[in-house]
């Protein structure tokens, strides 16, 4: 099949039902959670985060649960306070497999729940509209935001916004948020330009910070190999559920589809073969590719390649830019795909694909 021969249409139920964890997280737990023993912080972060999904049960008074959790039992005169958490640490730290995992502690029904990235909600309120949007999710007891971008002023208004009628609403809410531009040799946490940027709801939000190693000292990962086209067309032709298409041609399509609906563009694919992969050429063309490699990398869809290895996708400008967050972590992601890919030209490699994700799930090296 061809990615490039889809032209998806997303109902904006689906929106709404797809918002939980991701299949890659979809076993996360807080016992599954390693806490690195250096890093005491990251032990009492599975500690608080089960008392605040434990806080989150089904009863009818929404605001009673996290009322309880935060004030240790003391009654407040009036429902202001912190409703919410903001898990705060560097990359790789394991943000996005206890913010999985709150979801899954937290006792109330699969439709009372929401987890989403910070751009699936935005689509959700481009889809709904922002009245209907807070009618929908002002009924749950929790919402989860994964990546609360800090890097466009006009949706991170907009959210904060959402997220304000939503207190309101009682909902309970938890986030991680990637970096300002211009701020990420900083210092690796984020809570205090989050707090900013959110204003109004800072006071809703209580900082949980989680420590490990800063992914700056780890430097990109190493690419495999790209294939040879020829390697990757009979690669496309002997698997079931792959897609074969020309990079060029497949950015071309991503211009056309609006990134809401790029999780439907890899329904029922099961391996995405591309040839000719190069450089992107402009930012624009380079975010909605982030946007492809974090849902095929939710998805677990191996991407094999031919052209230059997936750390040469984007420019030193651009790896030194605003969004420079976003583009390690596209790296990463195509990297860890890539090496599941192996398999499709080696079947005998096979075990060589399941140590890396199982590696991979050990060392939580960018979630």
């Amino acid at each position: 099949m061809s990615l490039c021969s889809r032209e998806p249409r997303v109902p904006a139920e689906r929106l709404v039902a797809e918002m939980v964890p991701p299949p890659r997280f979809a076993g996360a737990r807080f016992d599954t959670y390693l806490p690195d023993p250096a890093q005491p912080s990251q032990a009492e972060a599975v500690e608080v985060l089960s008392g605040f999904a434990a806080g989150l049960g089904p009863g009818p008074e929404p605001e009673g649960g996290l009322r309880r959790w935060f004030g240790r039992g003391r009654k407040p005169a009036a429902p202001a306070g912190p409703r919410g958490v903001y898990l705060d640490g560097g990359y790789g730290v394991g943000k996005t497999h206890l913010l999985a995992s709150l979801w899954h502690a937290t006792p109330a029904e699969p439709e009372r729940k929401a987890f989403g990235t910070f751009v699936e909600l935005t689509n959700l309120v481009g889809a709904l509209g922002f009245q209907e949007t807070v009618r929908t999710l002002g009924g749950h007891r929790l919402l989860c935001i994964d990546e609360f971008e800090l890097d466009d002023p006009g949706d991170t208004v907009l959210v904060s916004t959402l997220l304000g009628k939503l207190v309101e609403a009682g909902v309970g809410l938890a986030a991680t948020s990637n970096t300002l531009p211009g701020r990420l040799g900083e210092g690796r946490f984020a809570a205090q330009d989050f707090l900013r940027e959110i204003q109004g709801l800072s006071a809703h939000f209580r900082p949980l910070r989680i420590d490990g190693e800063d992914y700056r000292h780890r430097g990109l990962p190493q690419a495999p190999p790209p294939a040879t086209d020829e390697e990757v067309e009979r690669a496309a032709h002997a698997t079931g559920g792959a897609s074969l298409d020309t990079f060029p041609a497949l950015l071309g399509h991503l211009s056309r589809v609006h990134p809401s609906r790029y999780g439907a563009l890899t329904d029922g694919v099961r391996a995405v073969c591309l040839t000719g992969v190069h450089p992107v050429p402009d930012q624009s063309t380079a975010l909605r590719l982030v946007v492809l490699a974090d849902r095929l990398y939710d998805r677990e869809v191996p991407v094999l390649a031919s052209g230059v290895p997936f750390d040469q996708l984007f420019g030193e400008d651009m790896l030194k830019g605003g969004y420079r967050k976003k583009y390690f972590r596209a790296i990463s992601r195509l990297t860890a795909l890539a090496r599941d890919a192996r398999r499709l030209t080696d079947p005998a490699d096979g075990n060589g694909a399941d140590g890396d994700r199982a590696g991979r799930d050990r060392a939580r090296p960018e979630d």
